[in-house]
């Protein structure tokens, strides 16, 4: 009959495409009788489906295998590298408190709940049709059908549940979110965001960060001061925004700064290993700095 059900994570935009075409083509792992499947869990029905191919693939493949291994947290790099992206994930998971529904965004945001206070407990959502995400799966754990908006294999925390692309970005769009946290390739003093375009490569789109940083939760971002010694921080962003006057927080390696209503994109914390005339000189983008002043908290 056409009739489509999809697996956790699988339902993404499957859900909301089917039927937007003259011909909807859906290429299936298994076709059943008309009548075997509950009415009640059906996704697609049958009437937006013009067509069905079963599958001859075997083993359905993972774009992006991404494993929890013993030994603790592991991250590839120099540790120049590593020690740069542990202290800027350590300084925003202060910034979360039990109870909230946060969205983090790809990159070192992904690190942080490796740092969450003891007992802090939170909801992970993912834009591609996910919420309660948990860490990575071990060997052997993996499910083609479970990722997150990376394309990364997941697992689901206890009371967890999957659904469309729709329904997500109405949890976005409706602001039921609390926090979200994104990488930055560029911020300017006015707390406009560039996020999405990187120079010199190709990339797949925005994703759902325009639609995050336009929502009312927090949005704290999370990026290296400098790029091979660029500034990033700027007085006005180069390079395509994600969002005009949207960043609540930004937290580098060399210290964290808000942007506040009467001071703008204020310094309030600094790294202990720079000075605030060095961190001056390696900022274009105009700031206050806050009277009390403290080291970056760890």
């Amino acid at each position: 009959m056409g009739n489509l059900i999809f697996r956790k994570t699988a339902k993404n935009a499957n859900m909301d495409i089917a039927g937007s075409c003259k011909i909807t083509i859906a290429e299936v792992e298994e076709i059943v009788p008309a009548g075997s499947l509950d009415p009640d869990v059906i996704h697609v029905p049958g009437v937006l489906v013009q067509r069905i191919v079963k599958t001859d693939v075997d083993e359905k493949p993972i774009e992006r295998l991404a494993l929890h291994k013993d030994g603790g947290l592991q991250i590839p790099g120099t540790p120049e590298y590593i020690r740069k992206r542990v202290r800027i994930a350590k300084r925003a998971a202060k910034e979360i408190k039990t109870g909230m529904f946060i969205n983090l965004g790809l990159g070192m945001p992904t690190l942080i709940p490796n740092f969450l206070p003891e007992g802090v407990q939170i909801v992970l959502h993912g834009e591609n049709g996910v919420m309660g995400v948990g860490p990575y799966p071990k060997e052997g754990q993996q499910d083609p059908d479970l990722i997150n908006a990376s394309r990364e294999t997941i697992t689901l925390e206890p009371g967890a549940s999957t659904f469309s692309s729709s329904t997500s970005f109405g949890i976005i769009r409706g602001n039921h979110l609390d926090l979200t946290v994104l990488g930055g390739m560029q911020v300017s003093s006015s707390a406009d965001l560039a996020n999405w375009l990187v120079p010199g490569f190709k990339v797949k789109g925005m994703g759902g960060a325009i639609d995050l940083v336009s929502s009312k939760a927090k949005c704290i971002v999370c990026m290296d001061h400098l790029a091979y010694g660029n500034a990033k921080i700027l007085e006005k962003c180069a390079l395509p925004l994600t969002g005009k006057g949207v960043v609540d927080m930004l937290i580098t390696n060399y210290g964290v700064f808000e942007f506040r209503k009467d001071t703008g994109m204020t310094l309030i914390e600094i790294a202990d290993d720079i000075t605030l005339d060095q961190v001056k000189e390696i900022t274009p983008g105009p700031f206050a700095v806050d009277s009390n002043l403290k080291f970056m908290q760890q």
